[in-house]
């Protein structure tokens, strides 16, 4: 995946090498004509819809206004739960943060637009998110007097919509046999991604994928092809599994751990993409009268493919996005920063207004009935493809039973504050609002 340092050196392509950039140009216009792009994502969501109730109609595309962070000054006694949380539980996840920064150089940028710094503006707080000695309390001071609490919004509107995630569960083997039918396959190696920020500013954060063939850059297989086995006797099976629809939610949330026959544990994460636009399948169970809207949720959606295994592939087929994974040697799931994610602490965010790493301050109701809300410390830490706007965030809650449970119908509405450096609010808030006078 691209960080922010990628984004001051030249294109890299991923795939044979070949003279295709002249075509660039009327590709870009093609994809821009087309009014939308494939996003390379590391983890895709369902799609959120509104309780009946609620709705309201759709705008027209003239009507619909294009995202815009705007930001505002606030203090620490604002933040809803700030002296109750445990600030300790984020410490560790903010010094990975640290470590990536500072690896990447003294000037590297972090983030674009009003919220960019560099590692600089950081060390003095990661030096104390790195000193064991540094506890709660202590934390929480260092955090108060290096830091100041900045409101995020849309246009002005603070209220947002935060759903979850988590690490899948599977069961696979390393060969073909018995009930290990279904295929978690490694990234091809002609697929070709392509960041078109590098090529315009105003398309920062859009990417495209395919294929080259006759110097032109051409759609790869979508989820039925693959699916059909277009990739077959390729070797690049990396493992087997023994439910497509598990290996289906797998590529929802782009890793998961599978436990082998063998009784061994093998974890996986997200590759790359096929470069195919995400389909909500939820969205069309509920286009077509299969599962209430306000009942939605990921396990309503498990439970329509277990009871109609005759129409479940067709669904499923409907989404042409398609991951490809690898082995992930370390512990955790992986986020986009390239560190592992934090379980309740780790929030993925839209890189397009919130640069990775950065601390957040998450107020939030509770992600299901019975469970208190949410007011905690967290770090941005990974992307995903439903996850756009300023305000929208995705939380991490880890592995398991409870995870699950607590991911898939989590549709919660909050607010989020980002912890920035004080000497940087001023030129930070100054900068939002002379994008908002220049629009």
């Amino acid at each position: 995946m691209p960080d922010e340092a990628d984004r001051s050196r030249p294109v890299q392509l991923t795939g044979s090498s070949v003279p295709w950039l002249r075509l660039l140009p009327l590709l870009v216009a093609v994809v821009l004509l087309a009014g939308s792009l494939s996003l390379f994502v590391r983890r895709a969501d369902y799609e959120i819809v509104p309780i009946r109730g609620t709705e309201r109609p759709w705008p027209s595309p003239a009507e619909v206004l294009p995202d815009r962070l705007t930001l505002e000054p606030a203090s620490w006694e604002v933040l809803p739960g700030w002296p109750d949380d445990d600030v300790a539980l984020a410490r560790s996840t903010m010094a990975a943060s640290c470590r990536v920064w500072q690896a990447r150089g003294e000037d590297a940028v972090f983030g674009e637009g009003p919220l960019a710094s560099r590692w600089r503006d950081w060390r003095e707080l990661c030096a104390a998110a790195v000193r064991p000695e540094v506890d709660g309390p202590s934390w929480r001071g260092e955090m108060e007097r290096f830091l100041q609490p900045v409101s995020i919004g849309n246009r002005g509107e603070t209220e947002g919509l935060f759903t979850g995630y988590y690490e899948a569960s599977l069961r696979g083997s390393r060969r073909r046999h018995g009930p290990y039918q279904t295929p978690l396959h490694a990234r091809p190696p002609e697929l070709v991604s392509v960041d078109l920020g590098e090529f315009r500013s105003d398309l920062a954060g859009r990417r495209i994928a395919g294929r080259l063939q006759a110097g032109r850059l051409l759609p790869y297989e979508d989820r039925a092809s693959i699916t059909d086995g277009s990739l077959e006797r390729r070797g690049l099976e990396i493992l087997w599994v023994d439910d497509p629809i598990d290996a289906f939610f797998l590529h929802i949330q782009g890793s998961g751990v599978v436990e082998m026959d063998d009784g061994s544990l093998v974890r996986v994460g997200y590759a790359a993409q096929n470069g195919h636009p995400y389909t909500a399948i939820g969205r069309e169970l509920i286009d077509r009268g299969e599962v209430p809207r306000e009942e939605m949720s990921m396990q309503a959606i498990r439970r329509w493919l277990r009871d109609h295994p005759h129409e479940a592939t067709e669904l499923m087929n409907s989404n042409a996005s398609y991951i490809f994974l690898r082995e992930v040697d370390r512990p955790g799931a992986i986020g986009s920063l390239g560190v592992p994610l934090t379980p309740e602490r780790s929030l993925a965010v839209d890189r397009r207004f919130l640069p990775l790493g950065v601390p957040l301050w998450l107020s939030a109701s509770a992600p299901t009935e019975g469970e208190p809300t949410i007011q905690r410390l967290v770090v941005a830490q990974d992307t995903g493809g439903a996850i756009r706007g300023p305000v929208r965030g995705d939380l991490f809650w880890g592995h398991g039973e409870r995870a699950a449970g607590l991911a898939g119908p989590m549709k919660s509405t909050g607010n989020l504050w980002v912890l920035w450096p004080r000497h940087l609010v001023e030129t930070a808030v100054e900068a939002a609002a002379v994008a908002e006078m220049h629009e």
